[in-house]
This record gives C-alpha cells, structure tokens and sequence, in this order.
C-alpha cells in the first residue's frame, strides 16, 4: 500500500468560549480520521488554531478586563487542555492572531489586489455610540420589517424566514448598551466573488471535492443552472476600526473581516510546524502528492466551498482534496438545551464521564453524510456499556489474569477460522474508516466481538482454571480470548487510543500499526490485568446534566463582574475585609500552576505531640488504600492531638517531601488563619471520600 501524505484541518473554534459536545463532533470525528491514517502507515498531520479575531473578542476582552491578546491566550490554553483531555492530538495548534497569519493573508489578499477582484463600497451600518462601536448583526435586536415579529435578530427573522440587514430593522436595540443604534455610513472592501462563477462551478460540480449532497446544494441555491447562472453576492471582506484584527495594508483604518484570516489560519498552523520541523509550506499547500483534507460543520459550507477555494485558486495554492462536512448535534431529538442542561461545556463532561464513552458514541452515529447525530441519553448508557464493556473488554477480562504467570501458548491455538475472518474483516473496516462512515466500521467491529464471545463462554476458562490437568487448554482458550479481544482493539484504536494503549501494556506490544490484526501474538508474556473501562452509572450522566443547568443560571445572571454580587443581591453577612488587608491576595497563577498542586481528602489516622517543637504535631495520614504520609504542621498552640484522630482533613499530598529536625514530613495540612491558637484545619462536607482529590 503505498504512503500518502494528507493534510487534516477542523474549522477553527472562536475563542469567545468554552469547547462543548456539540463542537466536539467535528474535532472527535477529525480525530479518529487522522489516528486511522497513521495507524495505516501514511504520514498525516493535523492542524488546527484558535479563531481569534472580531468584535465579538474585543467585547469580551473588555468585560472581563483584559487586554485582547491576554483574553484569546487564556481561552486557548482552555480549548488545548480541553481538546487533550479528550484525547484529541494536534500536530500543531496556533492562533489566528499570529505573525505566521498575518504574513499570509497579506500575500494572499496582494494576489486577489492583482487578480482585480477587489471593489469599495459604501455601506450602511448600525453604530452603538455608548459602546463606541460598529455593531455586527448578532448584537443588534429589533421588529422584523416584513411580519412585525419582536425582538428578532439583525440578520433574519425567527418567525417568518426573512433575511434583512440591521439597518432595516424596526426599532434596533443595540445588545451591547440596550441603546438605540444610530445608522453611519463606511466603506467597504469587498471580493467580486461572481468573477471566479465558472471555476467554483465546476469545482463544487466535479472535482469529486464535496458530497453530492452539498454539490447539489450550492447549485440549487448560488451557482444557478448551467443555462441561467445567478450572480454570486460580492464578499464583505473588511470591517472599519474599532475592531480587534489584523489591518488591512492598503486599506488603513479597515480590518479583514473574521473570515478572510480565519481558514487562512489553517495554513499559518501548518507553517508553524513547518518551520518547527524543518519541513516546507509550499511541500503541503502547493503540492500535488499531499491531499487537503477540511472536516467542518454544515454551517460554514458556504466559507469553505466558494469562498475558501475562491482565495486558494487566485493566490496560487492547492485546492481542498475533501470537503468531510458533517451534521448538527442534538440531544434526546432536540437542540441542545441551557436550560434543559443538555448544553454540556467540555469540561462538565469530564467531570463526570470518561472521554471513551463519547468517542465511541460519536463514531457509533457518524456516517458520510450530513445528517445532524442525536445523543440520546439512555442509547448512549445502553451502547457503551452493551458494546464496550459487556462484549469488547468482558474479553480481557474474563482471561487476562488466568494466564498472568504462564503467558500465551506457544502457538497459536485453532480458533474454528475466529482470527482469519476478523483479519479478513480488516480492508471493509478500513474503507469504513477512510470514507469517514465509522458507523459502518463500528458495526463490523461489534459482529467480531459478538462472535469472540460465545466463544469464551463455551469454554469457559474460569471453570478450567479448577482442574490442573486443564492447565494447557486454559491456556489456549486465553491465548485465543487475549488475541481476538487485541484484534478488535486495533480496529477500534482510532476511536479509544487509551484503550489501544492499555491493552498494549497487557499484551507487552504496543499497538502503533493496522497489521497488527493480521497476525495473532504467541508465546508472549501477559501483564497484570488492570481495570480497563467502568460501565456508565446513569447516575453520573444525570449529574452532569444537573450540573450544566447550575452554570448556565450562574452565566446567565447579566451585569456581575467576576468576584462582585449580582445587581440586586445584597451582602447579609457584611463580612470583614480585615483578614484580606492582613494578607492580600497572592500574585495570579495559571490554571495549569494551580493543577500541579494535587489537594486530596486524607485522614488522620495518628496524631502526637513533637515535644522539642514549640509548633508542630505529628500526623499519620490515610489517603486509602494503604497508603500513607508522615506530616509535621504547625497546629500544636490550636489543636489537642488526640481530638484529632479519625477527623478527615485537606493536605498537599504531592508536595515534595522535606527532612527536618524531628523527621521526614511528606505533606502539608491545608488550614487558614494568622498562625498561634488561631489555625483552622479545612475539613470537607460529609460525604467526601478518603482519597478524592479536591478540585
């Protein structure tokens, strides 16, 4: 089979918030693609960026106090700690606000200068003058000028399906200020986009780049008929200042519109890695060996399928190889829901629920097609434990550990054809993946497990575990148990990297290759088997719901500046400020700094006076499990030791341990207070659990 070389992007997230399990379709689907790639042996990169430009940023940026640059950086350190704690890897993942992209986007706008296809326009727009700013239309509210329908957003009406610009709205509220906007007038830069009609024609109609679906789309509704074309709409390509973004160059005074430097970030992050790596731009962008490959929502389909490769012909640069446009996300039948908590952040789902469970969920309903994908809660309890608990890691489970001291057979047992027809199985599962219909590779994985099992139940390896003179034929049932079950896994690798990878760790290979599922392992030591994946406890996925409505209501409370009460609230407990002016606040840290710090429930289990130390008690602390640290705190003048024992406290259990004077200390209790009799050990509520770690 020969190496390809591919180039992966996902559309680029705004930084205007948190990552979500609606966004999460399209990078998780990305994801799987690419890992698939590379297990198959061809060298695909995938590149991707922080979309950080617009008015939106500069207003966000001003409410929390930021400055723009500061405000972008600390979303993206959230949208990269959120994207890999769901296993999601980048080859590189940038900003649009970087000097690789402002590089490109002026060669590229310099290339359409030179192409003529670019025209000033005057435009009338709505302008907040309290916030001092050009409105875009998703701040601006208002009556439909067609049905008279109220509070209806500046682009089109909710109630009737008209499309109108904010000007033409009747009575316009400026969602900024709540002021009433008034109309100025500013020129424009605008792409002829109607100038390249032909090429994006037969482009979208036959270059194979699109589904049919969408081809047949972007016919019906912007190329027109072969015989009766439509003009293409002139591209609004500029914005006039205030407006955070890069300006324009012969343009002074206007910025690129959010659109023109967004998808041009893809190739800004791919320079960066170039540049990192040693390797060339032009080998990825202007080559005809190395295939482009853009997964993005249907939304953005007009962006990307005549605008995007409208600025790639005229500058010079490869087209897209594949368009992968996917669906819409909705839970239980209905769009996600605030209020309803089925708006779930990222973050909240980690909280709650292992990452696998929802790879694999995605994958289970994602074809081809641009069909929206529904998550629904109880199919997706029922699923993941039907399919990966019950049939794929029951497998491991029920033989890794009656073979730990003895290893695999020799040789491979006769399985009844088992391994050769899931071997076989491997080019339809591959062409499954590769056309990005993992719903059809997820089904032909399944009917292997479904035939492993029986199997494993016919044999019964924990009944010949029982009688000695069965030892080798219980090896060979293993040993065929522990192989189908790794076959399976290296199909699946792209959708559960982390259970690819702890099976690895089983088997004592590492899982890095697809050709690993043609050939059964023999003779090979076996690892303790370790707990793989827990089943999903319905329990936890309706807390995680419970817990998005709580902060939806927190963000939606309008007007309170972070650390400040509500409008309307009021402070009952009139609290003092003097231990705050006592000791103010220490200097910011990170949100990574303050993981590094690894609080846990602990309990005191022995507690005694050091009576050469006017400070310290000794402690005896149980995190569980047998395991235990020695800590000297400085609590001697508040606390008798022995009213101490059995308490459950906070401790630093990840401190780096210090020998003093009277002993190794391997932690530190958390309390507060200025220090003598005045020290406040922190418990937790009941109900902690010794062990959990606080967060």
């Amino acid at each position: 089979m020969p190496t390809r070389r591919i180039l992966v992007t996902s559309a680029l997230p705004y930084a205007n918030g948190p990552i979500h399990i609606g966004h999460l379709v399209e990078y998780l689907q990305t994801d799987i693609w690419v890992r698939f790639q590379k297990l198959r042996g061809h060298d695909c990169r995938y590149f991707c960026a922080d979309d950080t430009h617009g008015t939106a940023i500069m207003i966000s940026a001003k409410k929390a106090g930021v400055s723009e640059e500061e405000f972008i950086a600390r979303v993206s350190l959230e949208h990269q700690r959120d994207f890999g704690d769901f296993g999601i890897e980048f080859d590189n993942y940038g900003s649009t606000n970087s000097p690789e992209n402002r590089e490109l986007c002026n060669q590229i706008w310099k290339s359409i200068r030179d192409a003529g296809l670019v025209k000033e326009q005057d435009v009338e727009q709505l302008y907040d003058t309290k916030a001092n700013t050009f409105l875009a239309d998703r701040f601006v509210r208002g009556t439909c000028p067609k049905c008279s329908s109220k509070d209806q957003p500046g682009d089109n009406c909710s109630v009737c399906g008209t499309t109108y610009t904010p000007a033409d709205l009747i009575d316009p509220v400026s969602t900024l200020s709540g002021t009433t906007p008034e109309v100025r007038q500013a020129m424009h830069l605008f792409i002829e986009l109607e100038k390249l009609h032909g090429f994006l024609d037969e482009w979208t109609q036959n270059s194979g780049a699109l589904q049919p679906e969408i081809a047949n789309y972007l016919r019906g509704h912007f190329l027109g008929e072969k015989d009766k074309p439509e003009p293409l709409r002139d591209w609004d390509i500029s914005r006039p200042a205030p407006y955070f973004g890069f300006e324009i160059p012969d343009s002074p005074g206007n910025y690129w519109y959010v659109w023109f430097d967004a998808p041009i970030g893809y190739m800004a992050s791919t320079k960066q890695w170039c540049d990192r790596v040693g390797e060339k731009l032009d080998d990825w962008w202007k080559s005809e060996d190395c295939e482009i490959h853009h997964f993005i929502g249907k939304d953005i389909t007009y962006f990307h399928t005549l605008f995007w490769p409208g600025m790639l012909k005229t500058a010079g640069y490869s087209l897209p190889t594949k368009v992968h446009i996917h669906g819409f996300l909705t839970v239980d039948g209905e769009k996600m829901s605030k209020s309803k908590g089925t708006f779930v952040a990222a973050r909240t789902y980690l909280d709650h629920l292992n990452p696998s469970y929802l790879r694999y969920f995605y994958a289970s309903k994602l074809s081809s097609k641009v069909d929206d994908i529904d998550l629904s809660i109880d199919e997706f309890i029922a699923k993941v434990n039907t399919d990966l608990v019950n049939k794929v890691v029951n497998l491991a489970s029920r033989s890794a550990k009656f073979v730990e001291t003895t290893g695999l057979s020799k040789k491979y047992p006769d399985d009844g054809g088992l391994f050769e027809a899931g071997a076989k199985a491997g080019e339809e599962i591959a062409e499954a993946y590769d056309a990005c219909d993992y719903s059809k590779a997820m089904r032909l994985i399944m009917a292997l497990a479904d035939r492993a099992n029986p199997y494993v139940e016919e044999n019964k390896p924990w009944e010949l575990r029982k009688d000695a003179s069965q030892a080798a034929r219980m090896q060979d049932v293993c040993t065929v148990a522990l192989n189908l079950f790794r076959q399976i896994v290296v199909y699946l690798a792209p959708v559960l990297p982390q259970l690819a990878e702890q099976t690895g760790e089983l088997l004592g290979e590492p899982i890095t290759r697809w050709d690993q599922s043609q050939t059964p392992l023999a003779g090979t030591p076996v690892g303790k088997f370790q707990h793989m994946m827990q089943r999903v406890e319905a329990t936890k996925v309706h807390a995680m719901i419970e817990d998005s409505k709580i902060e939806t209501e927190a963000a939606a409370t309008p007007g309170a500046a972070p650390g400040t009460d509500a409008p309307g609230s009021s402070d009952k407990w009139n609290d003092s400020g003097d231990a705050l002016a006592a000791e103010p606040l220490a200097d910011e840290c990170t949100f990574d700094d303050f993981l590094k710090v690894d609080l846990r429930v602990a309990r005191v289990v022995e507690a005694e006076m050091v009576p050469e130390a006017r400070k310290l008690l000794k402690l005896k602390l149980s995190l569980g499990g047998g395991v235990y640290k020695q800590v000297f705190a400085g609590i001697k003048a508040a606390y008798e030791p022995e009213k101490l024992i059995g308490r459950q406290i906070v401790c630093v259990a990840n401190l780096a341990p210090r020998q003093m004077k009277f002993g190794l200390s391997e932690g530190m209790v958390v309390a507060s207070g200025p220090g003598g009799e005045e020290v406040f050990v922190l418990s937790p509520d009941d109900g902690a659990k010794v062990g959990q770690r606080v967060h």
